[in-house]
């Protein structure tokens, strides 16, 4: 449309003027593609942010009321570590801008700067967006990277060495991984697929939970004479508002993750992801409610809510090319994976709260592994070295953080401290404390 068009009749001895314009106009470049990107990664980052939410939600109706508070705590702690710890180092070596070692390791402490205040469009990158808009969308998923391992180690591990924990996997693990194949490292240079993080931020997460629940053990009395004990969760109406936050913000999850809405096709795309992803969370709760029902006789509430986030892990690493049928299908597989998997874990003795690992991990392989299925760019050799590489790097490595931490003043709490409730013993304060039974 040209914008002379658009000048009223009563304004016609003003046309030279406006046709001066017009052409200043045409001779603009297209801001489009960088204002609507850049809106993109802004929604896209704060639904991601309202996942936090989610987590603790989710995780302060799984525990038991006496450790509510804790759960809390290191959710809103762990976002806030995340967001320093990501400016300062992990933004820089995650998207290098020069590699330290060639495709697999960016330079530590390039820290983070926004643009100038008032940035003019002929002083701006506009081939993408703006860089705080950037920042601050991957800041999002690194720290849904922490939130994973939160819930696993809930009910028994100390709170500071946890926010160590954290502030390491923030700033270093998660963002060396991540730049392998987002940043343009040596397994995206291998065609290595995922789109928005089934293996990069889930699975990851899952390994770096699974090595601490080794190294910390199970809770006490939860294993005995050769049977899983049941302790169950101190609010499901809380754990169930997790999981719909949760499935709120995976929109921006996956949606954000296209990269671009400044043409038709990226933003038909978009649209298409954020189906997709829905059709996928549905799939993984109707799955396991059926599958509760005839395995166990009664459905199984939890097993409900982790089938729709297990849907979600599974449909993460590839949200754009599959049809509406495909993405039920993924899901629904990852429904399966939930109710299978959280009783082999008791069964192996791996103590996980809230099912994280069967969620994210577990669900997050399959997602990765599935990518192949419709998507003819990858194949299923190069998605499994790339798990392989991933699980690797980030279970040893959060392994050694582990067992250092365990050695430098002990990672778990007393048995005291753990039968009264981390409340009392860590924080002394409790969620409930007018239903206290002292």
């Amino acid at each position: 449309m040209k914008l002379t068009k658009l000048i009223p009749a009563t304004l016609a001895a003003s046309a030279l003027p406006a046709v001066a314009f017009a052409q200043d106009a045409a001779a603009t470049p297209d801001i489009n593609p960088y204002i609507f990107t850049t809106l993109l990664f802004l929604i896209g980052g704060f639904l991601v942010f309202w996942m936090a939410a989610g987590f603790a939600m989710l995780e302060a109706g799984l525990v038991r009321s006496k450790n509510v508070t804790t759960q809390l705590t290191k959710n809103i702690a762990l976002f806030a570590i995340a967001s320093i710890m990501y400016w300062l180092i992990g933004y820089g070596i995650m998207y290098p801008g020069e590699w330290v070692i060639e495709g697999i390791m960016g330079p530590w402490f390039a820290i983070t700067s926004l643009e100038p205040v008032g940035l003019a469009a002929a002083d701006a990158s506009l081939d993408y967006a703006s860089g705080a808009s950037d920042f601050f969308f991957q800041l999002m998923f690194c720290a849904t990277t922490a939130s994973i391992v939160s819930g696993t180690l809930a009910e028994r591990i100390k709170l500071w060495p946890f926010l160590i924990f954290t502030a390491i996997l923030t700033g270093v693990i998660y963002p060396i991984e991540a730049s392998w194949q987002w940043g343009g490292g040596f397994l995206s240079e291998m065609g290595f697929s995922d789109f928005a993080g089934s293996t990069l931020v889930h699975a990851a997460g899952g390994f770096a939970a699974l090595a601490g629940a080794l190294v910390l053990g199970p809770r006490l009395g939860k294993y005995k004479d050769g049977k899983t004990v049941p302790m169950p969760g101190s609010n499901l109406a809380l754990a169930t508002l997790g999981t719909f936050i949760l499935w709120l913000g995976w929109f921006g999850f996956n949606g954000g993750s296209q990269l671009a809405a400044g043409t038709v096709g990226d933003i038909t795309d978009v649209s298409r992801i954020f189906a997709n992803t829905n059709m996928a969370a549905a799939a993984g709760a109707v799955v396991a409610l059926i599958l509760t029902q005839v395995t166990y006789g009664k459905v199984d509430l939890t097993m409900v809510l982790n089938g729709a986030l297990a849907g979600l892990v599974s449909i993460t690493a590839e949200p754009l090319m599959p049809s509406l049928f495909m993405a039920l299908v993924i899901g629904g597989i990852g429904g399966v994976i939930v109710v299978y998997t959280v009783p082999l874990l008791d069964k192996l003795k791996i103590d996980d709260v809230v099912g994280a690992i069967p969620v994210h991990l577990i669900a997050g392989v399959w997602g990765t592994m599935a990518v192949p299925i419709t998507n003819d760019g990858t194949s299923f050799g190069t998605q499994l070295v790339g798990i392989v590489v991933i699980g690797a790097f980030v279970f040893i490595v959060s392994l050694v953080v582990w067992l250092i931490l365990k050695a430098f003043g002990g990672i778990r709490v007393s048995e005291e401290a753990e039968i009264l409730g981390l409340d009392k013993a860590e924080l002394g304060m409790e969620a409930y404390p007018e239903f206290y039974k002292g």
